[in-house]
């Protein structure tokens, strides 16, 4: 005896549930993106679905999950899919909707809002060439790999590198005045590569770099991050102070090599923070020195730079800053992120990857907020 179709249908409903927008990571039910389901008597299930945009790239992954939700339904036979697309008000509502808001409220970055719980930690060396970006990727990798739910921005403007070694070859989706992030490897990224033709050099001054990393913090939809990392251009410069003029609550990861010279620059670096009121959180040494085959190890670039800025740091600030941990040089590294395939998640047995994965466990760590708790604070008695 068959179920009702009631049942059915609401076990359809349920099925269509289950899957998620792949770019804003919530059902596309709760999205209003179903516009219809109907199963008929010979079994087969018709879904319209409306996409935000035309063309959007993930239009066979969204084929795919919703077939394979739907088929599992007892009852049905087959699948059938007809693609629509949003009206501008259906997008704007969704819009509203994602920003908790209204549609026509002006951005506002959620990081920078007091009930924000996600650690913005930004990674900034001295100088370049000391492998910031490559940190930045591999711990972003390594923390979603832990479950976390990560974002990456690219703020290097001028040497974005970081979709390539991330392996984000995706382009952004734009649902009115929002912009959906493509992801890789389980983060969501943004850069400023994504909206240059082939490798054109991008030539802009302050004010320009200033309004593009405001808009990757307010216009780009992060969704419930629980960390996000910022690729910092190495030095002070403009890029720097926008992001403590943005984010105040943002900690600073400092990226040295155990070179003298290099330290001296990074320790430049770091200090900024007594100017922005930003908190260092540590110093990672990378290139720390090379293994041979016998065991013994090849200081490459000298040894102890990372413990020397971070004791010059802690005097400096008034504050401990510890030294985070210490990345060996190992090829395998630059191949991976050539590859666009961390090599915490490509040879997670390397000693570079536990290394790194090391760091990123002492930055696993969520901002609990404030918000709601109460303080235990009484009126002083007169």
């Amino acid at each position: 005896m068959s179920a009702p179709a009631s049942t059915v249908e609401d076990a359809i409903q349920a099925a269509l549930a289950t899957v998620n927008d792949p770019e804003i990571r919530r059902p596309i039910t709760e999205l209003d993106m179903v516009r219809s389901a109907v199963i008929g008597t010979d079994g087969v299930v018709r879904v319209e679905l409306l996409l935000t945009v035309a063309g959007c790239p993930l239009k066979d992954k969204l084929r795919a999950d919703i077939t394979a939700a739907v088929a599992a339904v007892p009852g049905v036979t087959g699948v059938q899919i007809e693609f629509g697309v949003m009206s501008p008000e259906q997008r704007q509502s969704l819009q509203a909707k994602l920003r908790g808001g209204t549609a026509t409220a002006e951005p506002v970055i959620p990081f920078a809002q007091p009930g924000s719980r996600t650690r913005v930690y930004a990674v900034a060396s001295g100088k370049g060439g000391v492998g910031k970006s490559s940190v930045t990727v591999n711990l972003a990798a390594a923390l979603a790999a832990r479950g976390l739910s990560v974002g990456v921005v690219d703020a290097d403007i001028y040497g974005h590198s970081v979709p390539r070694m991330l392996g984000a070859d995706g382009l952004p989706t734009r649902v009115e005045d929002m912009i959906m992030p493509p992801q890789a490897h389980g983060v969501k990224v943004i850069s400023i590569g994504m909206f240059t033709a082939g490798n054109a050099a991008v030539v802009w001054r302050g004010p320009m770099l200033h309004r593009a990393l405001q808009q990757f913090l307010a216009d780009v939809y992060w969704g419930d991050l629980d960390v996000l990392l910022l690729d910092l251009p190495p030095g002070t410069g403009d890029v720097a102070i926008s992001l403590a003029q943005l984010l105040p609550n943002s900690e600073i990861l400092v990226v040295t090599t155990p070179q003298a010279a290099a330290a001296e620059v990074a320790e430049r670096a770091g200090a900024i923070a007594l100017q922005t009121h930003q908190r260092v959180v540590g110093v990672i040494e990378n290139m720390s020195w090379l293994e041979l085959p016998d065991g013994s190890r090849m200081e490459i670039f000298g040894s102890g730079g990372g413990q020397t800025v971070a004791e010059s740091l802690s005097r400096t600030i008034g504050a401990q800053v510890p030294l985070l941990g210490q990345i060996p040089l190992d090829t395998r590294v630059r191949e991976a992120g050539d590859a666009g395939d961390p090599i915490v998640l490509a040879a997670p047995e390397s000693p570079a990857a536990a290394a790194l994965g090391q760091v990123a466990d002492r930055l696993a760590v969520r901002r609990e907020s404030l918000l709601g708790k109460p303080l235990g604070l009484k009126p002083a008695g007169r």
